[in-house]
């Protein structure tokens, strides 16, 4: 889980290095993770990560903070299996 952390923190900063993501539970609420930002970060997770994202999975619980979208690639990986 600790590489699965790493490699999403890397994605998030590559997205947008200003902004801290770790300990958040209100990124995608504040706006930092917008729409365009999530369009953008939505394939590098299903990449990254092997999983499909839906559309039913794009909703704020799942990109308000990191553990929010680390429990959602875990349950994707999980419903692969």
């Amino acid at each position: 889980m600790k590489q699965t952390t790493q490699q999403l923190l890397k994605l998030l900063q590559e997205l947008n290095p200003d902004i801290t993501y770790e300990g958040r539970t209100d990124l995608f609420t504040s706006g930092d993770l917008d729409s365009i930002s999530i369009v953008m970060l939505v394939p590098e997770l299903n990449d990254t990560f092997d999983i499909e994202i839906k559309v039913t999975d794009i909703i704020p619980e799942n990109f308000n903070s990191m553990e929010g979208m680390l429990s959602m690639i875990q349950r994707l990986q999980n419903e692969a299996e």
